[in-house]
């Protein structure tokens, strides 16, 4: 059976349980993997997916074996030397990976000017490393001591100079949208980085920023922090999710969780009720679902431009762009019941029931239509991410 599935934004890699991999969606963006195929047979216990290609950590001491597009890391012999053991996690950007090794030193490969290179801080990521993150074209490392690093394209969050004095110590999470990075440290305040019109500019909700958040998450342009009270703070794009201003009164207190798309927030409640908001074409408009998300909803997940919502009954509700994976009426009568994950790529989504199947919708092309490799999706999946 399957044991994960994975989407990057152009396609699915699911992980069954005895170690090999199956993928569909766009062939050229990881959704063919038959170059590889002979080293996806077994072994395999973690994918990650950027825009266009993936990376498979495999049990026999932590090697890597990467498929997709070249320029967005599907390409990973110039470091092979380095990926043949040792790996313990590997992260994305949009068109590179970063791999931090049991030494918490990093390796970087793919496109070379987006964040695939990292010669540029080299030595500081040559040990320590415990946590990387990753924006559309930078990553962002966390060190043992507290300290970040960053890389990649300047302009979208690869030089946090200007913020270097606030991330030299006490960083416990970092976050990103498309352009930026939003940190948060020890003492519950946050700091960001990165090109301001994508939330690397917080300096209006600052004062909500000096201490108590507990969790912050990212849309393409946009954040939005969940405080230990309960309450959310957002800003970024004001129209993707940066402004909450017409959902306040239901984001004061008891948000337990927060989601984005590329241009709108969902926010699941204590009660199990969402609220929605961002560009209403992109998922920030619930309301033709509306009762069906009034109690109940366990987990949200997002694509580009829609929503899935998991319920405690274990059914589904989608909402959003239609061609993004926001109709699921194709398949309802698949989601009705024993949902227990879901996981998206950039425009479809693919969902894990209670006896080991997997429902796919959306873009067909994307990962929507998983017709191809059916057969080998009916059973065993315990893990959708």
């Amino acid at each position: 059976g399957v044991v994960q599935v994975c989407g990057n934004d152009n396609a699915f890699a699911a992980i069954k349980a005895n170690g090999s991999v199956v993928t569909w969606g766009k062939a050229e963006f990881g959704g063919n993997s038959l170059a590889v195929a002979a080293l996806l047979t077994e072994g395999v216990v973690h994918v990650c997916g950027s825009a266009g290609a993936f990376a498979a950590i495999k049990a026999n001491g932590g090697s890597v074996v990467s498929w997709g597009d070249i320029d967005n890391g599907g390409n990973s012999s110039v470091v092979a030397p380095l990926l043949t053991e040792g790996v313990v996690h590997v992260c994305r950007s949009a068109r590179a990976f970063a791999a931090i090794k049991v030494n918490g030193s990093v390796v970087t490969w793919g496109n070379a000017s987006l964040s695939g290179n990292s010669s540029a801080v080299a030595a500081l990521l040559s040990e320590g490393v415990v946590q990387v993150c990753g924006s559309d074209y930078a990553f962002a490392a966390i060190k043992a001591n507290g300290s970040v690093v960053t890389w990649g394209n300047a302009d979208f969050g690869g030089n946090s100079s200007v913020v270097a004095a606030l991330l030299s110590e006490g960083v416990v999470h970092v976050c990103g949208s498309d352009y930026a990075f939003a940190a948060i440290k020890a003492n519950g305040s946050v700091v960001t980085s990165g090109h301001a019109d994508f939330g690397g500019n917080s300096s209006v909700v600052a004062a909500l920023l000096t201490e108590g958040v507990v969790h912050v998450c990212g849309s393409g342009t946009a954040f939005a922090a969940i405080k230990a009270n309960g309450s959310v703070v957002t800003w970024g794009n004001a129209g993707h999710g940066g402004n909450s201003s017409a959902v306040a009164p239901f984001l004061k207190e008891r948000v337990v969780q927060v989601c984005g798309s590329a241009g709108a927030f969902a926010a699941i409640k204590a009660n199990g009720c969402v609220v929605t908001w961002g560009d209403a074409d992109r998922g920030g408009n619930s309301s033709v679902v509306a009762p069906l998300l009034m109690d109940g909803v366990v987990q949200v997940c997002g694509t580009i431009g829609a929503f899935a919502a998991i319920k405690a009954n274990g059914s589904v509700v989608t909402w959003g762009r239609a061609d993004c994976g926001g109709n699921s009426s194709a398949v309802a009568g698949l989601l009705t019941e024993g949902v227990v994950q879901v996981c998206g790529t950039g425009t479809a989504f693919a969902a894990m029931k209670a006896n080991g199947s997997v429902v796919t919708w959306g873009d067909a092309v994307q990962g929507g239509d998983s017709s191809a490799v059916a057969a080998l999706l009916s059973e065993g999946v315990v893990q959708v991410c």
